[in-house]
């Protein structure tokens, strides 16, 4: 206890408070001491709850200049409002809080930071009040004027802080309650570090963002709330997708940056997932959930149960209209924000998100085109044997008495398809067999599709002459106004609502749409067909993703050949798949030795010993060895012919879906995840977010359509 007392007695003398000439002997120091001191450095800090923990995270640089500059401006400071992070938060300097912009999330407090002190379970920097950092900095201002250390403040919550010099303070917590002598808490417990300006803590700040928007992506989650393995959710992912993009501009688009040709491409979360669960069906499943096994049942019905809703009629047309409503919104905010933006929109979707998308590009309808525009929708075909004919259909619905009316009006199955219920009518059909006639459409319409299966031609017939499935597409309600196209490829009877903008490549991540369309009963789709309003497509995957699925065998049933191979964004391929190929090649050649020499042995065996042709056996042995031997380096020269044809053989047509374009793009694995598929198969399904490859792929099919290119064509 002495020592503490002796030490809490210096403190006292030091203590400026208790000295009453303290005021006195500053007003007379010397000129030249003031020198010493320099004004600290402030940098603007946010607060997020991660882990249920307080962090506070830096503004870039950029963002922290503009703020400093907003409050020291002085007019109308507390009325502020400071856009930061590159227009997707909103700072009001007056109440120092920090708003989403573009999507709902809990408001996070903002500080003007000088000063900090080390945490308790991290070694991470946490800065004190605005109120009390001025109070420190008055303090150190007095202690390096007055070259007078040792000074001992109490802040507001009883934390000790003791300025030993410049190079040395330290922070002390309260202990809870006090001993019997009352004494106050001073430096007990374990001392932490104090730093001043946040030039003196480790913490990375980034420079900020290129103001100029050359391209927006909306980006639209799978199934559940969270959207990777860690329990993110679709805007925390979208942040690392977006984070990756601009550390790749720099390392891939150096040059055109250096030019000023390009600024980065904004990516923005699109969530459905809130809207469909607060409908009030979670309720409904909690009363009908078993109380077993808990925690895998809640996370079947938030997650698993997604596909189900997407395929019921209801919860579908939620989805559809959440979607597009969304992306319109988001649409006119980011317009509204940015009124200089000039550039194209793109659309990606991760898992059933990419589903979404694929329906609702298919059910939209180019504005600038005409109602013809129906005959570029997809072909089906199916195996079904002969198709029954109108009259059969009306006699199975007992409405044979029926047939003569269609006849006369000329009215085939297809344009019966197309007849509405007013039309019907007007015909002079009642009402009980226009009920069944259109009840049985629509059934039909669901199982198979509305339209006529294309019959097998034979060879040599005029294909031409024979009208496609598709040309007999129809529209819910039998006018040209109708608020969605209907492709008939099994999708949920639903309105798929109109976007606002035409999207110009959509790009799906580990997407199950293949997988889909086949058990919608669609077996192809025509070479001709593509997106009514969208030019691109890209099928991007994991090779050992469990939920993707190729689009490309679709398109081209009859051929088999291997997806694109997405470069490294390094350069050339991973090593261990080059390694792979390398063995390959050396146990073919090895393989193409053994046969020859093979074939050699097998030849001299063979051979039959005439006694008269010994003297010329010589002459027969030089001849057979340059054979024998000619026939070794021609085996193996085709092989190498095989392999040479194979890699320069010619590009292969797989329809209009992508302008002409391969669409089926797998990732490279990684070492590691080559040694067991089945234990990162999870994995490889959600890696897609925080992949250079599949980031800088998206880049860079973006910047081919402003005319811009790699640095360096990547192998």
């Amino acid at each position: 206890m002495s020592s503490v007392e002796s030490h809490e007695e210096q403190l006292s003398q030091s203590d400026p408070s208790s000295s009453p000439n303290s005021c006195s002997s500053f007003e007379l120091i010397d000129m030249d001491a003031g020198s010493l001191y320099e004004p600290v450095s402030p940098h603007w800090f946010y607060c997020k709850i991660i882990d249920s923990k307080e962090t506070w995270i830096p503004f870039n640089s950029q963002d922290s200049q503009q703020l400093e500059e907003a409050y020291s401006s002085g007019k109308d400071c507390d009325r502020r409002v400071v856009p930061t992070d590159g227009g997707r938060y909103d700072v009001h300097l007056g109440e120092r809080m920090r708003y989403a912009v573009y999507w709902d999330e809990l408001a996070s407090e903002v500080r003007r930071c000088t000063w900090f002190y080390k945490g308790d379970k991290d070694n991470k920097y946490v800065p004190y009040s605005e109120s009390f950092s001025q109070v420190l900095e008055e303090t150190y201002m007095l202690a390096v004027t007055l070259d007078e250390w040792k000074k001992k403040l109490e802040s507001p919550n009883r934390e000790v802080i003791i300025l030993h010099n410049p190079k040395l303070m330290v922070h002390y917590q309260p202990v809870a309650g006090s001993d019997e002598w009352g004494s106050t808490p001073t430096e007990q417990g374990r001392p932490r570090t104090v730093k001043r300006g946040v030039e003196n803590i480790s913490v990375d700040i980034h420079c900020g963002e290129p103001l100029q928007i050359d391209h927006l992506v909306f980006v639209v989650h799978g199934i559940g709330p969270a959207c990777d393995l860690r329990f993110r959710s679709i805007v925390q992912c979208v942040n690392d997708f977006r984070s990756v993009s601009l550390n790749l501009l720099q390392t891939h688009f150096k040059k055109a940056q250096e030019n000023q040709q390009i600024g980065r491409v904004e990516f923005l979360p699109v969530n459905w997932h809130s809207p469909l669960h607060s409908t009030g069906v979670d309720v409904d499943l909690q009363r009908i959930t078993l109380p077993s096994i808990n925690r895998l049942r809640h996370f079947t019905n938030d997650t698993i149960l997604d596909v189900f809703f997407y395929n019921s009629p209801t919860y579908c047309q939620t989805i559809v209209d959440t979607v597009a409503s969304e992306m319109n919104r988001l649409y006119v905010l980011f317009l509204q924000r940015n009124p200089n933006f000039k550039g194209g929109v793109s659309i990606a979707g991760h898992s059933l998100g990419s589903l979404i998308l694929f329906d609702i590009l298919t059910n939209q309808k180019d504005s600038l085109g005409d109602v013809d525009s129906k005959k570029d929708l997809p072909s089906i075909f199916m195996d079904q044997g002969d198709t029954p004919t109108l009259e059969e259909d009306l006699k199975k619905l007992q409405l044979s008495e029926f047939f003569s009316i269609f006849e006369k009006e000329k009215v085939d199955k297809e344009a019966l398809a197309l007849c509405t219920d007013k039309d019907l009518q007007e015909m002079g059909i009642p009402l009980g067999p226009r009920k069944k006639i259109l009840n049985y459409l629509r059934i039909r319409k669901n199982s198979v599709g509305i339209n006529r299966p294309t019959p097998k031609s034979p060879a040599g017939a005029n294909m031409s002459n024979i009208p496609k499935e598709s040309e007999f597409c129809s529209s819910t309600n039998g006018t040209g106004n109708d608020e969605h196209l209907d492709v008939g490829i099994g999708q949920v009877p639903v309105k798929y609502p109109r976007l606002i903008y035409k999207p110009e490549i959509f790009f799906a991540f580990g997407s199950p749409i293949g997988m889909f369309l086949t058990v919608r009963g669609l077996k192809r789709i025509d070479p001709n067909y593509k997106f009514p309003t969208c030019k691109g497509f890209f099928n991007i995957y994991h090779p050992f993703d469990p939920v993707a699925y190729r689009i490309e065998p679709m398109v081209v049933p009859g051929v088999e050949f291997e997806p694109m191979l997405i470069p490294h964004h390094k350069g050339r391929k991973r090593m261990h798949l080059e390694l792979r190929e390398g063995l390959t090649r050396m146990s073919m050649d090895l393989k193409n030795n053994l046969l020859g020499s093979l074939r050699m042995a097998w030849k001299s065996f063979t051979r039959a010993p005439y006694p008269a042709l010994q003297a010329s056996e010589t002459a027969e042995e030089t001849e057979v060895e340059p054979e024998s031997s000619s026939e070794k380096p021609s085996d193996v020269s085709t092989e190498e012919n095989l392999v040479a044809v194979k890699q320069e053989a010619p590009p292969i047509h797989v329809g209009m879906l992508n302008g002409g374009q391969r669409i089926d793009y797998v990732l490279q694995e990684k070492p590691i995840e080559s040694f067991n598929e089945y234990l990162f198969a999870l994995q490889s399904h959600l890696c897609y977010w925080e992949s250079e490859d599949t980031v800088l792929l998206v880049l860079k099919e973006i910047y081919q359509t402003q005319g811009i290119f790699l640095d360096q064509p990547l192998q």
